[in-house]
C-alpha cells in the first residue's frame, strides 16, 4: 500500500529508530511500512498520522491506493 511516512519522516528530520520510538514499534516496523510491504493497523496509523500532524487518509494515500484497488479489481471481472 502507498503512503508518505518516508516522505514525512525526512522532511521531519527524524530517523526511522526515532520514528519507531514515538509510536512505540520497532525501526524494522517503520522499514517494512516505508517500502509499502506492512500494513499497519488502525491504531498505527493513527498514531503516525499523529506525529505528523495528519490525517490516516493523506497519509496512507487512501484514495489512490482505492482507484488502484478498483482498478485490479476490475481486471479479474
Amino acid at each position: 500500500m502507498k503512503n508518505r511516512v518516508r516522505e514525512l519522516r525526512t522532511e521531519a528530520g527524524m530517523t526511522q529508530q526515532q520514528l519507531a520510538d514515538l509510536v512505540h514499534v520497532s525501526s524494522r516496523t517503520i522499514i517494512s511500512l516505508e517500502k509499502g510491504q506492512y500494513n499497519p493497523s488502525l491504531l498505527l496509523a493513527y498514531r503516525l498520522a499523529l506525529v505528523f500532524r495528519t490525517t490516516v487518509e493523506d497519509l496512507y494515500c487512501m484514495a489512490e491506493n482505492k482507484e488502484q484497488e478498483d482498478r485490479e479489481n476490475e481486471e479479474w471481472t
